[in-house]
């Protein structure tokens, strides 16, 4: 059974993954069961530069198939950021809350009550032969100054979707959230490339 390396240690995605790759013939790991691994350096202008360069550096480390994601949100009201660096938004240690924290001030800086966003993800698969598969996904909605609901992660309490009124993304199950997020398109796309590779 082929080893697929999910280049990440966030738990959350890597749920979102194995569920979506639960058919195939293959064992998904994390970069968790690799022990102490250096850091990519993320220094692409792109979620798809990003995604690239993290696949390529953790398959060469790992030895396996790596499966790599750079997503983000992008809020209309600050000009598209935090974009590229929205897992350290508030800093290269932050975490969500600090994320978070961090969006919420700026949003008052630009004295608006919301913004229209979007999460955008990138995906790109590289094989052990040098092989690669890219796909990108998109979800649109809005983001509010209140939060709401306990699941999903990042900025999911602040994100209001478009597809599900009313509610934020950390509302939603995990079913229905993979079947509107950004990186839930992304994967279908992939998947269905992959099926073909696997």
């Amino acid at each position: 059974m082929k080893k697929i390396v999910i280049a990440t240690k966030n738990p959350g995605k890597v749920r979102e993954i194995k569920d979506a790759f639960a058919h195939l013939p293959v064992e998904v790991l994390s970069l968790g069961d690799f022990g102490q691994l250096p850091n990519a350096i993320e220094d692409g202008e792109t979620f798809a530069e990003n995604a690239a360069i993290k696949a390529k550096f953790y398959m060469e480390k790992t030895g396996c198939a790596c499966l790599a994601d750079d997503s983000g949100l992008e809020v209309a009201a600050l000009g598209g950021r935090p974009g590229v660096y929205s897992a350290r938004f508030a800093g290269y240690n932050a975490d969500d809350w600090s994320n978070n924290q961090k969006m919420l001030e700026e949003i008052c800086i630009a004295d608006v009550e919301e913004s229209r966003a979007n999460y955008r993800c990138a995906l790109c698969f590289v094989d052990t032969d040098g092989h690669k598969v890219s796909a990108e996904g998109r979800c649109d909605g809005v983001v509010k100054k209140i939060p709401h609901g306990n699941g999903g992660f990042g900025y999911d309490p602040y994100f209001y979707t478009n597809e599900y009124a009313g509610r934020t993304m950390a509302e939603l199950t995990l079913e229905e959230k993979n079947r509107i997020s950004h990186r839930g398109r992304a994967l279908r796309k992939l998947v269905q490339q992959l099926e073909d590779v696997l």
